[in-house]
């Protein structure tokens, strides 16, 4: 072989040499880069398959025991208003379901009557004032003495006085009631006359509702009056409130017992929301008995797998199943007691139980925490 046919083996052996390396090079990248990915999507893959469930912690509190009832709404503050005095409507200033505060005007009788009656009974005092100084003044300069107390008296009652001034002091309060005002700040149930109607004293005008005091009166059997007591706290739920709760305190028990249905009344003081109504029945629990100190879970939380209660716990993503001993329960909370053989609670304050999406889970399933309202979706 020549000179130049061997350099031209050489440079044609080293550019195949240089090409074989550059393939296997993309195709150990792109192995590297296909496993990346694929250790990617299976990362992604173990995420979503985490079950999304609600969760709630458990509490250390007292434990209200409760008489679950029924009762209907009224408001503490219902006013019926009537006019006191005959009269003209002029001006009838609100409408139904308006609301209103307390002192505002609802409705105006005509003010001339009353303005004339005023003006009269000021001109009746001022003649009487004139005959009671007539009365006296003559017998003080001519006995240069002034009159006693007796005398006094004496004279006011020849003038007519005293009964002119109590009719003036009476035409002023017509005048003032021809004016009906809000008894207190509330919403106008019913306006019952209009502009120009002619009205007497005793007839209806308006009605004024305060929907901030509202009373609900329970009804409890009489087996278990005994157990309830007045200040103890109350819980209330309606249609109207959309599965929402109000908190209330039991305010009085009525002394009678009614003979038919061998119910007694206790009286629930909450305050009102715009949305439960004077009228609306409400289903209401009513404390009993208070067990403090308790290491509490949401009743919801506790299901039975072979016969024996559990809770699933969640810890670092994963929904553990804990055996339980529960105790009592008001159908909200319920207590957990100590372990009968490690006389240790097995859970512990602030953990998080899951409340919803538990019922098929087995032990250690991947699970992540979402609002009620994302897993409802």
């Amino acid at each position: 072989m020549t000179a130049r046919a061997t350099r031209w083996w050489l440079t044609g052996s080293l550019a195949a040499a240089t090409l074989l390396a550059g393939c296997k090079g993309k195709e150990a990248n792109a192995e590297g880069d296909a496993d990346s990915t694929a250790a990617e999507g299976g990362e992604a893959a173990r995420s979503n398959l985490r079950l999304p469930v609600v969760g709630a912690a458990v509490r250390k509190g007292d434990l209200v025991l409760s008489v679950a009832t029924a009762g209907q709404v009224r408001s503490d503050a219902v006013s019926n208003l009537r006019f006191e005095t005959d009269g003209t409507v002029q001006e009838v200033l609100v409408r139904p379901g308006q609301r209103v505060t307390k002192g505002q005007p609802l409705v105006r009788l005509d003010p001339r009557p009353f303005d004339m009656a005023v003006a009269e009974a000021e001109a009746a005092v001022e003649q009487a004032k004139v005959q009671y100084l007539d009365n006296i003044v003559p017998d003080s300069i001519v006995s240069g003495q002034p009159p006693t107390e007796e005398r006094r008296r004496n004279a006011r009652a020849r003038s007519g006085l005293d009964g002119a001034e109590v009719r003036l002091q009476r035409a002023r309060l017509d005048r003032e009631r021809s004016v009906i005002t809000a008894p207190f700040a509330g919403t106008v149930d019913r306006v019952q006359v209009a502009a120009g109607e002619r009205v007497r004293a005793g007839q209806d005008a308006a009605v004024v509702v305060d929907l901030s005091r509202l009373v609900v009166e329970a009804q409890v059997l009489e087996h278990d009056l005994p157990l309830v007591r007045v200040g103890g706290q109350a819980r209330v739920t309606a249609a109207a409130l959309g599965g929402r709760e109000l908190t209330g305190r039991i305010t009085a028990l009525l002394p009678l017992v009614d003979s038919a249905t061998r119910a007694g009344r206790a009286l629930v003081e909450v305050r009102g929301d715009q949305l439960l109504r004077p009228g609306m029945y409400a289903d209401v629990r009513l404390e009993a008995t208070r067990l403090p100190g308790r290491v509490l879970v949401p009743s919801r939380a506790i299901i039975e797998r072979d016969g024996r209660p559990l809770v699933f716990v969640v810890r670092e993503g994963k929904a553990q199943w804990t055996y339980i001993l529960p105790g009592r329960t008001n159908g909200v909370d319920t207590e957990v007691l100590p372990d009968s053989t490690t006389q240790q609670v097995p859970v512990a304050v602030g953990d998080t139980v899951i409340i919803e999406g538990h019922l098929t889970l087995t032990h250690d399933a991947p699970v992540r925490l979402v609002a009620q309202a994302e897993r409802q979706e």
